[in-house]
């Protein structure tokens, strides 16, 4: 006869192992929960960057304006470095020469102007003079702005904007451009000697109905605070969950389960390894 004890035990302990996780599953949750955790420090470090990025360009942006880079420093303008600095720079426009591009700004559709500017040097910088409205688009239309003779403009610093906007490519043949890419737009008007970045015209650079200065928007999203703590959260779940399936029988109170003697389970009471269930006399 089988001892009902016994055999009790031996099937509480098959379902306690089947109720555990394989090992590869095991494995792959810590992976997950180290994963979540590299996030979360990662999106802390690029919080902490971010931070340091906009108050550098804050200080940038409403400093006094100095003359731009040298042409022997081009090469080795970055926008780390350089991008939003508020610069000056003085020549004569070539306003036979100018691009338009594609824009969307608070005054509306239409489109940004360059234009370049030619120094004492011979060296060309193109000017993004401002926005005008579509149906101002035709430069006959704003001749009265354009202005002549040696002028000087301050503005910002700005990166090119090569291959185009999103979604669309430049198509410097049809003269539709979505982006201001310098090198694109100074091989489409045939211009040498131009530096590798161009300057967005402050504010009260315009001149009779010419184009609107002062429009570039200065802004970095910063959500790597709320990542952090996303990633963070996933990952506590994570270990919570692991917490219950692997640790969470240490904490448990052990219990004695009491049937009343000579009930149709009772067994006499065992002592040693393979003790059974403990009977209360009653």
């Amino acid at each position: 006869m089988s001892d009902p004890v016994r055999s009790d035990g031996r099937e509480t302990r098959s379902l306690i192992r089947a109720a555990r996780p394989s090992l590869s599953l095991t494995v792959l949750s810590l992976i997950a929960f180290a994963t979540l955790i590299g996030l979360g420090l990662w999106q802390v470090e690029r919080r902490t960057w971010k931070l340091a990025l906009i108050d550098r360009v804050e200080q940038r942006v409403h400093a006094a304006a100095r003359p731009i880079p040298s042409p022997a420093s081009w090469p080795t303008v970055t926008a780390a470095n350089d991008e939003y600095r508020h610069v000056a720079v003085t020549g004569h426009f070539l306003h036979d020469r100018e691009t338009l591009v594609q824009a969307v700004t608070e005054e509306g559709p239409g489109y940004w102007v360059l234009t370049p500017l030619e120094r004492s040097d011979g060296t060309l910088v193109l000017i993004n003079r401002g926005f005008v409205p579509s149906e101002r688009r035709d430069a006959s239309m704003r001749r009265d702005g354009n202005q002549d003779g040696r002028v000087e403009i301050t503005g910002l610093l700005r990166m090119t904007e090569p291959k185009g906007g999103f979604l669309r490519n430049n198509d410097p043949v049809h003269g539709r451009w979505y982006s201001r890419d310098v090198a694109a737009i100074a091989a489409a008007r045939d211009l040498d000697g131009v530096a590798p970045f161009f300057i967005d015209a402050d504010a009260g650079s315009q001149a009779g109905n010419g184009p609107i200065g002062g429009l570039t928007v200065v802004r970095f999203p910063n959500n790597h605070l709320i990542y952090a703590l996303t990633w963070f959260a996933l990952a506590f779940m994570l270990a919570g969950r692991l917490f219950v399936t692997f640790g969470g029988g240490l904490f448990r109170r052990k219990r004695f389960v009491h049937e009343p003697a000579g009930g149709s389970d009772a067994v006499a009471r065992r002592t040693g390894s393979d003790a059974g269930t403990i009977v209360e006399p009653t």
